[in-house]
C-alpha cells in the first residue's frame, strides 16, 4: 500500500476520508509536524495511525489512560494492524514481548503513557530506533491554558530536542487560541502547522436552565429518552450516588462512576454502559476521556462544569454518530459558590488561579446567552455561525430588551481604560467606585467613570456576562481575563446596530434618600428629557476639569434640580448639593441649560 486511501480501504474498508482528514494526512506524511484541533467524532486517530502505517519506521502514541490504549491496540489488531502497548496493567512477560516485537521492527505502532515513555529507560531504548512520529493525543493536557492540565504531559517538551528528526502530530477536540499556541510552542517550536477544523457539532441540541428542582427538571428532560443511552455528570461522588439511586427508583437503568469506586466496580459499570443499551452514566468528570460509544444520545450537567473547554468535550461525548442528540446544564448559585472554592483551593500560583476565575466567567456569560447559544459558545473558540436554529434560545427565544445605552457606558469605560482590565475594575469605574487601584491608575478623571452609578454592581456583571456571550466583549484569557471589544461590539458603538439582553433581576439602584426615590419616580417625559441633558453638561464639565462626573453634581443633585427647575442663582442655592462654590463654577451653565429645556 502505497497511498493514503488504499491504507483507507484496504485496511478499514472506508471509501474516502472525512472532512479535513486528508489534510492532515499530507503534512504528516511530508515530515511536517500539525496541531490538529477537531471535534469529537470527527476521526482524528484515522490522521495519525494512516500515515503511520505507511512509514517504514516506529511511531509512537502518547496516550493518557491505559483504558483507551488497550482499545486502540485491539481495534487496530482487529484490523490485522500490528500495533502493541506497553504500561503497568500488563504482565511483564507481556511488556516484554510488545518491546521485541517493536525493536524488530514487526510492530510500527507503539502506544504509551507519557509517564512510561519519559523515563529515561524508554527514551534510551527509544533512541536507538528510527522515530517517525511522535503522536499526543488530548494534546490539551500538555498545556498550562489547557482545561485538564497535567504535569506528567509537560515533560513532553523535551522530546523535540531528544528526537529533533520526528515528526509531531498533536491532537485534541478542546483547545482555544492560547491553548493551541502554548501546545505549538512545546512540542515542535512552532515550527509546524495548526490546523483547526472546527468546533461546531450541529447535531447537538444546546440547553442551559437555572436549576430550581433538579429531580423534576432531569425527569423532564428524560420523558422522551426511554431505551437511550447518556451521561449525567455531577460534581460530587455524593450526589452522583444520590442521583444514582433517584434514577433508579424511577425504573431508569443507572450506574455510578466515580473516582471513590474500586477500580473494578468503575471497570465493570463502564463495560455495561458501553455494551446494554438505555443505560444511564452518572458520573464525576473521572468518566469520559477516550469512550468510543458512538451512540450516546444525550448528556446532562447536574452542576456547572469547570469551564467551557470542560463543557464542551464532555458534551462532545454525546451523538459521535452524527445523529441528533441533547444537551442540558442546569446551573444555580451554589454551584458558582463551589466552582470558586475548587479554583481558590487548587494549591496552583496565582496566575493559574485567575485564569481558571476568567475561564469560570467565561461559562457564566454562556449560561446568559440571549441570542444563539451555539454562537455563544463557538464564539469562545474563535468561531462565528450563523444561528443554529438548534439550541434552546433559538427554538424559544427570551424576551429581551433594548440596553444599547448602557452597552455605549460599559464600552467607552473598556476604551477609556485602554482595553486592559477585566470585568470587576470595569464594574468599578462604571459605579464610579473610590479605592486605591482606581485612583493608582486615574481612573477616577476618566469621562466614564461614575457613568453607571445608577445601577449595582450586581447588575453590571450580569450585563457584562451578557455582552460577552452575545460576541459584544471577548474575555482574554491570555492577558488575565481583560476585556476587550469585538467587531461586533463596535458596530454598537457605531450605532449600527442596537444591544438586546435579558432583563436582570437586579432593577436600577435608587437613593437610600427618600426624596430621590419619589422625585425620580416622578418624572414626566418632559422631566426626563431634561434631566438627560443637564448629566451631559456635567459629563463635558467633568471631562474638560479632568474630574469624575459626581465632582460636579451627584445624581440626587441634578434629579432635585430638575424637581425645582431653579430660574435664578438664588433658586439654584436651594438645589440640595449647590453651595457657594459650585455656584460660581457651575450655577449659570445649569441655569441656562435649564432654561433653554
Amino acid at each position: 500500500m502505497n497511498a493514503p486511501e488504499d491504507v483507507l480501504q484496504g485496511i478499514f474498508g472506508f471509501d474516502e476520508f472525512r472532512p479535513g482528514q486528508k489534510e492532515i494526512i499530507d503534512h504528516l506524511m511530508a515530515g511536517q509536524s500539525t496541531l490538529a484541533v477537531m471535534p469529537t467524532g470527527a476521526g482524528k486517530s484515522m490522521c495519525f495511525q494512516v500515515p503511520a502505517m505507511l512509514s517504514e519506521h516506529l511511531t509512537v502514541i502518547v496516550s493518557p489512560l491505559v483504558a483507551l490504549m488497550d482499545d486502540q491496540v485491539a481495534g487496530l489488531r482487529d484490523n490485522g494492524v500490528p500495533a502493541a502497548c506497553i504500561h503497568s496493567g500488563l504482565s511483564r512477560e507481556d511488556q516484554v514481548a510488545s518491546w521485541l516485537r517493536v525493536k524488530s521492527g514487526d510492530c510500527r505502532l507503539l502506544y504509551l503513557s507519557p509517564e512510561r515513555l519519559m523515563t529515561e529507560r524508554m527514551l534510551t531504548a527509544l533512541a536507538k530506533l528510527t522515530i517517525f512520529m511522535f503522536v499526543i493525543d488530548e494534546a490539551h493536557c500538555i498545556s498550562k491554558w489547557g482545561v485538564s492540565f497535567r504535569p506528567e504531559y509537560d515533560q513532553l517538551a523535551r522530546l523535540g530536542d531528544l528526537f529533533p528528526g520526528a515528526t509531531f502530530a498533536a491532537f485534541t477536540a478542546t483547545a482555544d487560541r492560547a491553548t493551541r499556541e502554548d501546545i505549538a510552542a512545546k512540542l515542535f517550536r512552532n515550527n509546524g502547522r495548526i490546523i483547526v477544523h472546527g468546533f461546531d457539532r450541529p447535531n447537538l441540541r444546546l440547553g442551559v436552565a437555572e436549576k430550581t428542582n433538579w429531580k423534576a427538571q432531569l425527569s423532564t428532560f428524560l420523558e422522551d429518552k426511554t431505551g437511550q443511552s447518556g451521561i449525567v455528570y455531577c460534581l460530587s461522588r455524593k450526589f452522583t450516588e444520590e442521583v444514582t439511586a433517584y434514577l433508579n427508583d424511577t425504573n431508569i437503568s443507572a450506574l455510578p462512576y466515580h473516582a471513590g469506586l474500586d477500580s473494578q466496580v468503575r471497570k465493570i459499570n463502564q463495560d455495561r454502559f458501553m455494551s446494554e443499551e438505555g443505560t444511564v452514566m452518572v458520573a464525576t468528570i473521572a468518566f469520559g476521556m477516550g469512550i468510543d460509544k458512538s451512540d450516546i444520545r444525550y448528556v446532562c450537567h447536574l452542576n456547572l462544569p469547570g469551564s467551557l473547554e470542560a463543557y464542551y468535550q464532555e458534551i462532545g461525548r454525546a451523538g459521535r454518530d452524527g445523529e441528533h442528540a441533547e444537551t442540558l446544564m442546569l446551573f444555580g448559585l451554589d454551584d458558582i459558590r463551589m466552582r470558586r472554592l475548587f479554583i481558590s483551593e487548587d494549591g496552583g500560583d496565582e496566575v493559574h488561579k485567575l485564569r481558571e476565575h476568567k475561564r469560570l466567567d467565561a461559562l457564566m456569560a454562556y449560561c446568559d446567552a440571549t441570542a444563539c447559544r451555539r454562537g455563544a459558545l463557538l464564539s469562545y473558540f474563535d468561531e462565528t455561525i450563523e444561528p443554529c436554529g438548534n439550541c434552546d434560545n433559538c427554538l424559544n427565544p427570551p424576551s429581551v430588551i433594548d440596553g444599547t445605552a448602557q452597552a455605549r457606558l460599559m464600552m467607552a469605560a473598556i476604551i477609556q481604560t485602554g482595553q486592559y482590565f477585566g470585568a470587576g475594575h470595569i464594574n468599578d469605574v462604571l459605579r464610579g467606585a473610590d479605592n486605591q487601584k482606581i485612583r493608582d491608575k486615574g481612573h477616577n478623571r476618566l469621562t466614564s467613570y461614575g457613568t453607571g452609578q445608577d445601577y449595582s454592581k450586581k447588575y453590571w456583571q450580569g450585563f457584562m456576562r451578557q455582552a460577552v456571550a452575545g460576541g459584544y466583549l471577548l474575555i482574554n484569557v491570555e492577558k488575565y481575563g481583560r476585556l476587550e471589544i469585538t467587531a461586533r461590539g463596535q458596530t454598537v458603538m457605531e450605532d449600527n446596530e442596537p444591544f438586546l439582553y435579558k432583563e436582570i433581576s437586579e432593577t436600577p439602584l435608587k437613593s437610600s434618600r427618600p426624596s430621590r426615590s419619589k422625585t425620580a419616580q416622578a418624572f414626566s417625559d418632559q422631566d426626563a428629557g431634561v434631566f438627560s441633558e443637564i448629566k451631559a453638561l456635567r459629563l463635558k464639565l467633568a471631562r474638560k476639569n479632568n474630574v469624575p462626573a459626581f465632582v460636579v453634581f451627584s445624581d440626587a443633585t441634578l434629579i432635585d434640580m430638575v424637581a425645582k427647575h431653579p430660574s435664578t442663582r438664588e433658586e439654584m442655592l436651594a438645589v440640595s448639593g449647590v453651595g457657594p462654590s459650585k455656584l460660581e463654577k457651575y450655577g449659570d451653565l445649569f441655569l441656562e441649560a435649564l432654561s433653554g429645556a
